[in-house]
Parts: structure tokens; C-alpha cells; sequence
């Protein structure tokens, strides 16, 4: 598109472009606010702002929005899943979740992803593109408009790997943590990542105080390099030196995140590597048992297995829960998102 992304400026960027064409300062302050505070389509719904003004923004920016193109519920526990479609007519799915601290979302930050992890439905369509910040960002727009909510936290754990986008998703944290804009704490933000070594160093320095979660899955890299392939790149050692930086520079715990796979990580010696390898370390373990995901051939771990494995971990010193698993019914969980029409 030739037509600039007016949505994904920050305040100072907005003025910037305001001033440069000889309209008034305060004219950017509003229409930021129009943009990320009532969250509006078109400029013409910016009726603080006189026509000549809307006429030109409209003739050489545009807004983005992520439109709804289907909505399923649960019906056991009230998850919502969207998926979005953006002006290319590529698509995304997004997922609403509630819990008893508010409602939580996971986005996406890509069309698709290039990462290849053997678990993982939305890998399978193959990487089509990076999202814009404003595409990110106009998920929850979106989202909050349609349920009538305020999304209180927010996962970038949907489609894509974000470090693999990492410029438009810094922008995005910017603009959601902006407190004239979406207002979202950035201790509110969980960043999940296959583990982007150069990239992780980079966030840290950037001191966005957000929730780093790492897709481990695995205690040795034989094992994680079978599924998955960033693994052959870059190796446990070096991911959990990057996580250990991480929160040595940030002062945040570190999440590791594990999805229980029946007789491939799940037996009691993966338990104890598992607790071996980052015992010590300021961090928490998610245990994921493994969503279905057609053509895998993965199966979850029995409950028994799961509970012994968290036994385990905790015998050994680290703090691990089992994450409940959300909207299984609309394919809504982990893994599961694909980004597609039809069923």
C-alpha cells in the first residue's frame, strides 16, 4: 500500500507529520487519541477535526483495522476466538480468554510463521508476511469493541514468532504501553519467543519491562532440534544464557514454556534435566499438555504423567503449574491457531 500507516506512529512521530504539512500541534494529540483511545476506522469519525484536514489525512494515510471475519464462543468457557482479516484480505487469529483477573488476549504478529516447530498448526501454512504494529494493535481494538471490554493483559503467543518481527513488535509495545494511548502495562505484556538469541539480548537493553517467555519444550537439544528447528541455530545453552541476561538486566522472571508431548519429553529423566538445567534462575515453568493438532501424530501425556512431572520439577526447586486449557472446543488453545477460512 502507498499510503502511510498513520496508526502505527508514535505521539512525537504524529506531530512530526502534523507540523510538517503547517497544521497545529494539538491537532496530532487528538487524533491520537481518536486512533488509539476511541479506536476509530476512518477519519471521518474524527469529528473534532476539521474536513480540509480529514480530507487530506484520507487521501494519503490510512487506518488499520482488523476486521472481524469470524467469531466463535465457547460454550464451556466463554473464550472467544476471531479471525482477522487486514486490507491485503490476509488473515490472523486472535483469542479472548477470561479469567478471574480480567479478560486476556493472545495475538498474532505474523501471517503465518517461519519457525517450523513440529507441534504447531500455524507453521504448517507456511510465513507469509510480518504484521504492522497498527495490525497488531488493531487485534485488540478490535476485540475490545466488539465484546465491549477492556483487555487487561495481552500474549503476543498467536501466530508468528515475534522477535522474528522484532521492529514493528517494539513499536506496538510502545504504542500499547503508551499512556495516552491504549494505556496496557507492560508488566501486562507476556513476549513468547522460540528463542531469537541476538533478539533476546536486544529487548533486554531496551528495558520494556514486559514478560519474556521462552518455548523450550525440551531439556536437551536433541530433542528440541527434533522439534524444533531454531534449535539447530541456536542451541539450549546459549537460549538460556540470553533468558538468564534477560532478567538479570530487567529484574522479570523468566517463563519456560513446556508442552507435555506423550513418549517424546514427558518421562521422569526429562523432568529432572528440565529441573537441572535452570533451577536457580529466576524463572516458572508453564506446563502445556500438548493441544491435537492434525498431522502431528502427537498425543498428550496421561495426567498422571503430567502431575509426576510437575512433582518433579517441584521436588527440585522450580515453581511449576499446569496451564488450564481454554477454548479447546473452537481450537482456541496452543498451537492451535492456523489463520484460515473454513473449518
Amino acid at each position: 500500500m502507498d499510503k502511510i500507516d498513520i496508526m502505527s506512529m508514535t505521539l512525537s512521530e504524529l506531530t512530526e507529520f502534523m507540523t510538517g504539512r503547517s497544521y497545529p500541534r494539538f491537532r496530532a494529540g487528538q487524533i491520537y487519541s481518536w486512533l488509539h483511545q476511541k479506536f476509530v476506522g476512518s477519519f471521518d469519525e474524527m469529528t473534532n477535526i476539521p474536513k480540509n484536514i480529514r480530507d487530506e489525512l484520507s487521501a494519503i494515510c490510512y487506518i488499520s483495522v482488523a476486521n472481524i471475519e469470524k467469531k466463535l464462543v465457547s460454550r464451556y468457557d466463554n473464550t472467544v476466538k476471531y479471525l482477522f482479516s487486514f486490507c491485503d484480505s490476509e488473515c490472523v487469529e486472535a483469542v479472548v480468554m477470561d479469567y478471574h483477573h480480567g479478560r486476556s488476549m493472545c495475538i498474532s504478529t505474523q501471517v503465518g510463521c517461519k519457525m517450523g516447530c513440529t507441534f504447531c498448526a500455524t507453521g504448517r501454512g507456511g510465513f507469509v508476511r510480518n504484521l504492522s504494529a497498527s495490525e497488531i494493535l488493531s487485534q485488540i481494538h478490535a476485540a475490545q469493541r466488539d465484546l465491549k471490554i477492556r483487555i487487561s493483559s495481552v500474549v503476543l503467543m498467536g501466530m508468528g514468532e515475534p522477535l522474528d518481527n522484532y521492529d514493528n513488535v517494539v513499536k506496538f509495545l510502545n504504542l500499547a504501553t503508551d499512556e495516552k494511548g491504549l494505556n496496557l502495562g507492560a508488566r501486562h505484556i507476556t513476549l513468547s519467543t522460540c528463542g531469537i538469541v541476538p533478539r533476546i539480548y536486544d529487548l533486554a537493553e531496551l528495558h520494556i519491562p514486559v514478560t519474556l517467555s521462552l518455548s523450550l519444550h525440551a531439556p536437551t537439544d536433541e530433542t528440541r532440534s527434533r522439534t524444533m528447528p531454531i534449535n539447530k541455530k541456536y542451541p539450549i545453552e546459549e537460549v538460556l544464557k540470553a533468558c538468564k541476561y534477560y532478567s538479570d538486566t530487567t529484574g522479570r522472571r523468566v517463563t519456560y514454556e513446556y508442552a507435555l508431548i506423550l513418549g517424546v519429553n514427558d518421562n521422569d529423566r526429562d523432568a529432572l534435566q528440565l529441573a537441572n538445567l535452570i533451577k536457580g534462575t529466576l524463572c516458572h515453568v508453564n506446563l502445556i499438555p500438548v493441544n491435537p493438532v492434525e498431522g502431528t501424530g502427537y498425543a498428550q501425556s496421561s495426567e498422571k504423567r503430567i502431575k509426576n512431572f510437575q512433582r518433579i520439577l517441584a521436588d527440585n526447586h522450580v515453581n511449576a503449574t499446569v496451564r488450564r486449557t481454554l477454548g479447546s472446543d473452537i481450537n482456541a488453545s496452543c498451537g492451535q491457531l492456523r489463520g484460515k477460512h473454513g473449518k
